[in-house]
């Protein structure tokens, strides 16, 4: 007869592998900037490597030349392409029962009651915990860059392994109230805030914001000032659970129980924004741990990777005045 150990951690890696999925899908739900990421196919895995390199374009070609007949052409090579490199971040989240409790729930209802219960805490404390960080500063022991650290209140930092004071091209646009002597509001927010980091953003229509995401507070203010649009959904987020509203191409999306700072708003151009995992540790279960000193079980569940960028410049951030 197997023992209650064996079976719990049997119950905990299957029941983990077939709900998997559910895990992205929660995170997604509740947080429109993963959605987004995923749905750009910018959610990727590697084999390895000792960082995470992103290629980047950081300057021009130097041989556009303009010429006549016989003029000689510059040939000189151009060193154009850089990388930024992200180090490996890991999460661990083990589901653990003690002995006793594996015992007391040694019937096979009771035991599958417990490792599902466990493994329902286990994704809903990942989603929350993973949430906050896509939108931290990455300033925690090992954790991920979140979107304050990629797109930064001052603008500046060193990211990827750059740093923007130096290289001024890997700087993200600011629009800062403050210096601007501008007092967000519904009567302001969108011709006096918007539009200003809007145009120092977009590029054309294949390069511009597509999605924008705020708190509580500026998404208040901005739904209001929108008195003759607010019909205006995207339906694919509203699947998800979310409603958009729309600025210009950009769907707009309230964000505000994700971990997303006060009084922020992020312009994203989510062509430049990744989340890469390692493929052996993409939320794998491993072997069942045992404690040589208690008597107990642990299942750890793995998570490496990082969220990255490859063009700082243009992702955008409105900072309260």
């Amino acid at each position: 007869m197997a023992s209650p150990n064996s079976t719990f951690t049997e119950l905990v890696s299957t029941t983990f592998r077939k709900h998997r999925s559910e895990i992205a899908d929660n995170v997604s739900n509740r947080n429109a900037l993963y959605k987004r990421i995923v749905k750009q196919g910018n959610y990727t895995s590697d084999d390895g490597g000792l960082t995470i390199a992103v290629p980047l374009d950081y300057a021009e070609n130097s041989t556009y030349q303009r010429y006549s007949d016989w003029d000689t052409l510059n040939i000189q090579a151009s060193d154009v392409i850089s990388a930024a490199e992200y180090q490996w971040r890991q999460i661990a989240i083990n589901v653990v029962s003690s002995g006793r409790e594996l015992r007391i729930n040694s019937g096979a209802p009771r035991i599958i009651k417990l490792a599902t219960a466990k493994m329902k805490n286990a994704m809903r404390t990942f989603s929350n915990n993973f949430s906050i960080d896509m939108y931290s500063t990455g300033g925690a022991t090992n954790q991920i860059n979140g979107l304050q650290a990629l797109v930064a209140d001052a603008g500046t930092g060193t990211v990827g392994g750059i740093n923007s004071s130096t290289y001024s091209f890997w700087q993200n646009q600011v629009f800062n109230a403050t210096t601007e002597s501008v007092t967000i509001s519904a009567s302001t927010i969108e011709n006096s805030a918007m539009l200003p980091l809007w145009l120092d953003l977009d590029r054309g229509p294949d390069d511009q914001p597509d999605l924008i995401v705020m708190d509580n507070n500026y998404y208040q203010f901005f739904e209001a000032s929108q008195v003759s649009i607010k019909r205006y959904m995207n339906a694919d987020m509203a699947d998800g659970g979310m409603v958009s509203l729309k600025y210009k191409g950009a769907d707009v999306m309230f964000d505000g129980n994700s971990g997303i700072p006060a009084n922020r708003a992020y312009f994203i151009n989510s062509q430049y924004l990744g989340l890469c995992v390692h493929k052996d540790a993409d939320l794998e279960v491993v072997p069942e741990q045992r404690p040589i000193n208690q008597d107990g079980a642990v299942v750890p569940i793995l998570w490496m990777g990082n969220m990255t960028c490859s063009n700082r410049n243009q992702q955008g951030v409105i900072v309260p005045s």
